[in-house]
């Protein structure tokens, strides 16, 4: 694996961006049979389990009632991908690989056929975010939720909302499969190929036109913003069913809040370690780490005695044997937290403890 929880699978990852416009309660136990009586209980189980699901079909509905009218579709020229309703001022989140290079947008509230025009406020394409604006917003709009993404627990049951394949207001369930997994994104379709961290990933259907849109809890509250599906490279490109990946909230929130406030990201809340590395390769032309170019000057490698030339092996206990595989690792760890960082300096392996900096926007 390159990290840990990095995604290493056979499966490759599609953007689940733009499509072409062409708490459930459980059932209570039945009574305790009384003394004498027998025990077998033949009609009052099949109640009991009737009762279980049309609870949690209720709480479905319930959230979906919640949470669909905060959830919009975004039309960039002759694709469409999702958005969340930030807040009521007119501000919507969505993926920057939704928006892409586009500057204004058509966008469609979840109970209105009307569309209505949006501007770029600012987009984040390192986190695969951005933020775009109702020029007009309408009355009654209404903010979604956000989680607390330390929270967030594997098994609980999600929902993924928006617009698949143009398909407006559509919803598809599943579980927390797997949390802090860290995600790099395939370039193209308006992503540089973003190396995100934390991720959650559902078994919730996404799809196409997903991208942007909320996966969304049974308390009504926005834990990630869908944004990648599984595809398997023997189907040429098919869909890996039960295998998606949402942004977590706490980024989400970070980074569409300095989008508003100042235009742009000032604290990334990524790890650095304050260098400029290229991937190195050995003799046989094989992969071989990333090598140390430059240090920062007081950043995280300096302060550790880490050196130009100096190949960077290991994060921790995650190999590294490329960039892409030291900057997986990053993603995966927090500003602030030290980590043993393995490196060939003249031949002989040699360690250092690090605490780790933000990384910093250019």
């Amino acid at each position: 694996m390159a990290a840990p929880g990095a995604v290493a699978l056979a499966a490759v990852l599609a953007l689940a961006g733009c499509s072409s416009s062409s708490k459930g309660s459980s059932a209570s136990s039945p009574a305790s049979p009384s003394a004498g009586a027998s025990t077998k209980q033949p009609s009052s189980a099949p109640g009991a389990q009737s009762g279980g699901a049309n609870q949690l079909q209720d709480a479905y509905q319930r959230v979906i009632a919640d949470v669909l009218p905060s959830v919009v579709q975004i039309t960039t020229g002759d694709s469409l991908g999702s958005g969340i309703v930030y807040d009521d001022k007119g501000d919507i989140v969505t993926n920057a690989h939704v928006v892409g290079t586009a500057t204004t947008f058509a966008v469609t509230l979840a109970n209105s056929s009307k569309t209505l025009d949006a501007t770029l406020v600012a987009s984040y394409p390192d986190s695969d975010l951005a933020v775009i604006r109702l020029s007009s917003p309408p009355g009654g709009l209404k903010p979604a939720a956000f989680a607390d993404s330390g929270k967030v627990q594997l098994g609980q049951i999600t929902l993924a909302m928006g617009s698949p394949l143009g398909l407006s207001s559509s919803v598809t369930q599943g579980i927390v499969s797997a949390t802090g997994r860290t995600v790099s994104e395939p370039r193209g379709g308006g992503s540089p190929g973003a190396t995100i961290g934390n991720m959650v990933q559902t078994s919730a259907a996404i799809n196409p036109g997903n991208s942007g849109g909320a996966l969304v809890n049974l308390d009504s509250q926005v834990i990630g913003i869908n944004t990648l599906a599984a595809t398997e490279p023997q189907t040429n490109g098919g869909a890996a069913p039960g295998i998606g990946f949402a942004i977590p909230a706490s980024t989400i929130t970070s980074i569409a809040d300095q989008l508003i406030k100042q235009g742009k990201v000032t604290n990334t809340g990524r790890a650095a370690l304050g260098i400029v590395a290229r991937s190195s390769f050995n003799q046989q032309f094989q992969p071989a780490g990333a090598v140390i170019v430059s240090v920062t000057q007081g950043g995280a490698a300096a302060g550790a005695g880490l050196q130009a030339g100096d190949v960077i092996t290991r994060i921790g206990d995650t190999p590294v044997d490329s960039l892409n595989a030291l900057t997986t690792a990053l993603a995966s760890l927090t500003p602030g937290s030290k980590v043993t960082v393995t490196y060939t300096r003249d031949g002989k392996d040699q360690t250092a403890d690090v605490t780790l900096g933000t990384l910093e926007t250019p």
